[in-house]
């Protein structure tokens, strides 16, 4: 007689326990390759990233190629005529592009010098009749970029901007430069003023670092802003107020239009009259018919020069699918050497 030796029972627990088992293995698979495509997900991610970080420095290496290239354009500009600066030299040609390796590098040379700067309002400009106590020059301050940025704004016809607030954004920006907390006029705005709002912050109390800095300041709206970027300019810690008239724009009258207090069309004929290798002499430009006849107050005179020397550059560069953008300002030495004074990336 044949003894059983597996029950029924014990057959269907081992095939459970076996099951158990397969089910384990068949887990620890999934997660092994869970892991492995997380690691290989990662390790594809920090590749692509190293690329990128690759192309990206390579790109910046091609924008610092511009700059030596645009240092070199002025150079060669000013080697011939050093002493005055138009709109017929080299470095005045627009924006240009050119291929390289993988990509291309792009620049635009202008001139800083073609617009008012808005560090001129800061106290430690000066003018040459400065100490002359019966002088005084604008409504806000003695200093001659108060008045020529109030009438630039009345000039450009904003909407709802009015002599009111004109004269208010001037004051502002007056407080936002000086370095005392007394506030400028009715319009003017100290700490207590942006300390208050929202989201608090303090007046600068120092020179501009640049145009976008007009955000903070009162009165000045984006919209103000975006009118007035054509017309000014910020020259980093420098106060200094003196405008080429060779390369200033034919399609800005409104400049020439402040700073003269004439009418539009005389702003537009002073600029027409201008050719296009610019004055040698001043004289030249203030025998003009417009400006003639004892029209011009020495501190108008003061306001104009006819050589340059701050440039921006703004370069552009691609390499693969890497793009950089940075703004250089330079300024033209005693010497003729290019100094680099500024860099800020981004296209504004």
């Amino acid at each position: 007689m044949m003894v059983r030796l597996f029950s029924n029972k014990s057959i269907s627990c081992c095939m459970k326990q076996q099951g158990v088992a397969l089910i384990t293995v068949m887990l620890i698979v999934a997660l092994a390759s869970i892991i492995a495509a997380q690691m290989t997900a990662r390790l594809q991610m920090q590749m692509q990233r190293g690329t990128n970080i690759s192309f990206n420095q390579q790109a910046y290496w091609y924008a610092l190629g511009a700059e030596a290239f645009a240092k070199r354009v002025l150079i060669d500009a000013f080697k011939d005529e050093p002493s005055i600066t138009h709109l017929e030299q080299n470095w005045a040609i627009g924006a240009n592009s050119y291929p390289v390796d993988f990509g291309d590098i792009g620049g635009e040379l202008s001139d800083l010098q073609a617009c008012l700067n808005l560090n001129a309002l800061h106290p430690s400009a000066k003018t040459k009749n400065q100490n002359d106590s019966t002088n005084t020059v604008g409504q806000n301050t003695d200093l001659p970029a108060a008045t020529i940025l109030e009438a630039l704004i009345l000039n450009l016809n904003i909407e709802d901007v009015s002599n009111f607030e004109a004269e208010a954004m001037v004051q502002a920006l007056t407080d936002w430069l000086d370095d005392n907390d007394r506030i400028t006029g009715s319009g003017g705005a100290e700490d207590n003023d942006y300390a208050s709002r929202e989201y608090p912050y303090l007046a600068a109390n120092n020179y501009l670092g640049s145009l976008n800095e007009l955000r903070l300041v009162e009165h000045f709206t984006p919209e103000i802003i975006l009118v007035l970027e054509p017309y000014v300019c910020v020259l980093p810690n420098n106060s200094q107020n003196l405008i080429n008239i060779n390369t200033l724009s034919a399609e800005q009258p409104e400049l020439i239009q402040a700073i003269f207090d004439i009418s539009i069309e005389d702003a537009q004929s002073v600029l027409n009259a201008r050719e296009s290798s610019g004055y040698e002499d001043l004289n030249d430009f203030f025998s003009l018919p417009e400006l003639s006849d004892g029209k011009v107050e020495d501190w108008q005179k003061e306001v104009f020069v006819v050589d340059s020397d701050y440039f921006k550059l703004k370069a552009n560069a691609r390499f693969n699918n890497s793009y950089f953008d940075m703004n250089s300002i330079m300024q033209v030495t005693k010497n003729q050497e290019i100094q680099i004074i500024s860099r800020t990336i981004g296209r504004n």
